[in-house]
């Protein structure tokens, strides 16, 4: 059995290369350049699930960088995060790239990451969220290059889900479909600028489509409820998602213990089924103004779903 004064040293000295085992190093030179040595690319899931923004992957889904995700999300190589938010940060650049946005272009308009939660057991059991520390890391490689851009964790599993891992894709859908919301005054913050949904990795498309889904209908059009309580909604909010919204420089930040109570899911009649007829077409993500979901973007995607011109 390990003691614990070699986890400390392996935090201290890391005890090997994240992605090929070499000894003494985060992640070598070579695994390095492999995770975020090409530029990112567009990738598309087949069947594509209704509802999926554009996606970009910064690596494909294989040997070095499949090892090196499992190390951080299975084994905690927290270290990981740091090389795996550089790369993650290539490819949200890659997607506002496309998009032609004002935050693309150093405009000041602070991009919104949102990670696609992990289960509460998952997180439990690993004893982090792989996704929102990856998405904090890639803020700060973005805000070091230039990009405003904030993390805003507001997503929330409302029921639970089966493990995905035995399910094809149609079962994936099946098991997601309403599963994630927007936990209670997340909506105002989400229209602080522009949205990039991010994760760890891309397979089926699944868990992107649905979170698109439920970060869409809590930025639906409403009815305007009065200056006085939009203002006090807004600081509400803005209290309540103190400890889940990274504003610094640091690429580390302390995670709340706060539990969402409630759905956290608005109803929004027409207006809401509007929208989500609007972003119904595969890869459309509306007008691309503040609040809209703009793109996604994740670290890795099978090498399969890079082939994004097939007939």
């Amino acid at each position: 059995m390990r003691g614990w004064w070699q986890d400390l040293t392996d935090l201290v000295l890391p005890a090997e290369c994240g992605g090929c085992g070499r000894s003494r190093t985060v992640l070598c030179p070579e695994c390095r350049a492999v995770l975020s040595g090409a530029a990112p690319s567009r990738v598309r899931p087949v069947p594509e699930p209704p509802g999926l923004p554009v996606v970009h992957a910064a690596a494909r889904y294989a040997d070095e960088v499949r090892a090196t995700l499992l190390a951080h999300k299975e084994r905690g190589a927290l270290a990981l995060a740091a090389p795996l938010g550089t790369a993650l940060a290539g490819a949200v650049r890659a997607g506002l790239k496309e998009w032609g946005g004002q935050a693309a272009a150093g405009g000041g308009v602070p991009v919104l990451l949102v990670p696609v939660p992990s289960a509460r057991a998952a997180v439990r059991a690993r004893g982090h969220d792989p996704a929102r520390r990856i998405a904090l890391a890639a803020a700060g490689e973005l805000r070091r290059t230039g990009t405003a851009a904030r993390v805003l964790a507001v997503l929330r599993q409302r029921r639970a889900v089966a493990d995905q891992s035995g399910l094809n894709s149609r079962q994936r859908l099946d098991n997601l479909a309403g599963a994630l919301a927007v936990a209670p005054g997340g909506g105002r913050l989400l229209r602080g600028g522009p949205i990039v949904l991010v994760d760890d990795l891309m397979t089926t498309g699944a868990s992107l489509a649905e979170a698109a889904r439920a970060v869409r209908s809590a930025t639906a059009p409403e009815e305007r409820t009065g200056a006085f309580e939009g203002r006090e909604q807004e600081a509400a909010a803005q209290r309540h998602f103190s400890g889940l919204v990274s504003y610094d420089e640091a690429t580390t930040a302390v995670y709340t213990a706060a539990v969402w109570e409630g759905t956290g899911e608005r109803t929004a009649g027409s207006a809401d089924e509007a929208h989500r007829r609007m972003h119904s077409v595969p890869g459309m993500a509306g007008a691309g103004g503040a609040g809209d979901v703009v793109c996604a973007a994740v670290v890795a995607a099978p090498p399969d779903s890079f082939e994004i011109n097939r007939n």
